[in-house]
């Protein structure tokens, strides 16, 4: 059960436990009153969205009721910090294309014991996970992802939930196994976090088509396998004249993505360390383990590389929105929430 948690004296942070399966997931309310919903934490995505039941329409399981809720009510697209394509006047109605939401929509989000806050989310009647499940219309996905009632935009965009609340600065820490994490919006959860080591956000000013400007971009130096740096080119880690190849970290993403080139280093040294223990599967797109999480196959086309959630158990995750970088350093994540559970 995901419960929240008792918040610290002032400056007042948000602070809620998650679990990790397949997705990060926190338990925040919506609403007036206050509906309680499971939401997928993800860094990598801008608008927020919710599945919700229509008026006159059935209510799928979990869905965030809107009739319910006093404080609900659709946006009109000219009111958008970001205007999508929406109807002409008068209805103004919107359609946000990110492939999993649509429609604009509005309500307040109450995030462990603070004040209720106004955010702006897309609201969905159904939608469709590549992992075979989906939410509403009778299907019953099982993994977190499609257990959640829908999912937390956390980038630097103009839609996200950080940027519609005016949160420079939040954390989350990852327990190993099915154990309880953390999660803090906001500074006063600085007490728990230990010492950091951070790496700047990257930025390029010139418009390029396929970088990612919103997304939490880091400069990727190299890779390491025990003491072996890894003979990768600094062109392969840095983003092209398009702006393709950037390392962006993503908490929505479970597996490590990396381009050809530098994934095919690290199959390389990996398969050579472990030739006495694994035998080959007969496929050469990929190198499969258990302890090891890379088992794709890499794309040809250049477009990113991606660090995930999944190596970030018991490794304590700081995004710095006001100085514009990231932190990491090992932690208890079990310790730090039984720490902020009993008000230490």
């Amino acid at each position: 059960m995901l419960l929240p948690l008792r918040l610290q004296a002032a400056p007042p942070a948000n602070k809620l436990r998650f679990r990790h399966d397949v997705s990060l997931t926190v338990s925040v309310a919506v609403g007036t009153p206050p509906q309680n919903v499971t939401m997928v934490l993800d860094t990598g995505s801008e608008l927020s969205w919710l599945l919700c039941n229509g008026t006159g329409a059935p209510r799928p399981a979990a869905a965030f009721d809107v009739p319910a809720s006093s404080t609900y009510a659709t946006w009109r697209g000219r009111d958008l910090p970001v205007r999508p394509f929406c109807a002409a006047p008068p209805s103004d109605s919107c359609r946000v294309s990110l492939s999993y939401a649509d429609a604009s929509s509005a309500d307040t989000f109450l995030l462990g014991g603070a004040p209720p806050v106004p955010a702006l989310f897309g609201c969905v009647t159904s939608y469709y996970s590549a992992t075979g499940g989906g939410g509403g219309g009778g299907s019953n996905g099982t993994n977190s992802s499609e257990a959640a009632t829908g999912l937390l935009g956390m980038n630097r965009g103009s839609l996200s939930f950080v940027t519609q609340t005016a949160t420079h600065r939040f954390a989350y820490c990852i327990a190993p196994g099915d154990g309880p994490g953390l999660l803090v919006l906001g500074g006063d959860g600085l007490a728990l976090a230990p010492p950091l080591n951070y790496t700047p956000l990257i930025e390029i000013p010139q418009p390029l088509p396929y970088f990612d400007r919103v997304a939490y971009s880091v400069q990727l130096e190299g890779i390491r396998v025990g003491a072996t740096l890894l003979p990768i080119p600094k062109s392969v880690l840095t983003p092209d004249h398009t702006g393709a190849g950037q390392t962006m970290v993503d908490s929505g993403t479970q597996f490590t993505f990396l381009l050809a080139e530098a994934y095919a280093a690290l199959k390389a040294e990996f398969a050579n360390r472990t030739r006495a223990l694994l035998a080959p599967l007969g496929e050469p797109g990929f190198v499969f383990q258990g302890a090891f999480d890379a088992c794709f196959r890499a794309p040809e086309a250049r477009v990113a590389a991606a660090c995930p959630q999944l190596p970030e158990q018991n490794v304590w995750v700081e995004y710095d929105l006001r100085n514009g970088r990231v932190g990491f350093a090992p932690a208890r994540c079990d310790l730090a929430t039984e720490r902020l559970g009993s008000g230490a």
